[in-house]
């Protein structure tokens, strides 16, 4: 029942009903939770058919709503300062632009939703009245719902474009945070391989130069040996309280 009530709504993604887009709204009417008056955009043939399709009396809209002809954003571009506030708040991607530059309404795509005009800090945007064409009733409606489900497609399309744009920005962020890791650990472990070579080389001349007669070594090459046996121990107690997490500790 919400897909069929969604499909009479004019897909404006306004707000005004109270809820934050067209298919909440339709989902609150089908579960009882809000009435069939609660959606100026779609004005009173769209109380009726929503009251026909759920078979409940028409119920018009209460007296502190407004009806507005259906209209379109308008941006004056001497005054327009580029700031992207509006694209940001236009649901279906109805306003081109970018940082610093101008921007415009593309006419065709905007459901006069109305939400770019208060995000504007230099009031350059205001409503344009469309003029009504003469047309029958039946080809009225057959354009109000080719509308509403183009826009539906564009809003939909625009979701996507969020969520695939933040996912993109997770992996990139992720994959910055591993490089930074990775060099942060690689200068540590190259220390200890050094470390390690300079004690095996150490290690491999004493025994070179050391009498056959006696196994000990010189008090210099055991001076050397120690020295680097605590250059050794002193990165490996470094690298190890690096990676121990907070509150492992000794109490």
């Amino acid at each position: 029942m919400a897909d069929r009530i969604d499909a009479i709504l004019p897909q404006t993604q306004c707000g005004k009903c109270g809820y934050p887009g067209c298919r909440p709204y339709a989902e609150a009417i089908a579960a009882g939770e809000a009435g069939i008056n609660k959606c100026p955009p779609g004005g009173e043939e769209g109380i009726r058919e929503l009251a026909d399709l759920l078979g409940v009396e028409f119920k018009p809209f209460g007296d502190d709503v407004v009806l507005k002809p259906q209209s379109v954003a308008f941006i004056d571009e001497n005054l327009c300062i580029g700031c992207t506030l509006c694209l940001q708040a236009c649901p279906v991607d109805a306003i081109s632009g970018a940082s610093k530059l101008m921007h415009t309404i593309i006419a065709p795509l905007c459901t006069g939703c109305e939400l770019c005009i208060a995000p504007c800090p230099v009031d350059c945007i205001s409503m344009q009245p469309l003029p009504q064409a003469a047309r029958s009733k039946q080809a009225a409606l057959v354009e109000k719902r080719a509308a509403a489900k183009a826009a539906r497609e564009r809003y939909q399309f625009r979701l996507e474009r969020i969520e695939r744009d933040k996912r993109e920005k997770a992996d990139k962020l992720a994959q910055k945070e591993k490089a930074v890791a990775q060099s942060v650990a690689a200068p540590k472990a190259n220390a200890q391989a050094l470390i390690q070579a300079a004690l095996e080389r150490a290690k491999a001349q004493a025994a070179a130069v050391k009498p056959q007669n006696t196994g000990r070594l010189t008090s210099a090459q055991q001076a050397q040996i120690d020295e680097i046996e605590a250059r050794r121990a002193k990165v490996h107690e470094q690298a190890r309280s690096d990676i121990t997490p907070p509150g492992n500790g000794a109490s």
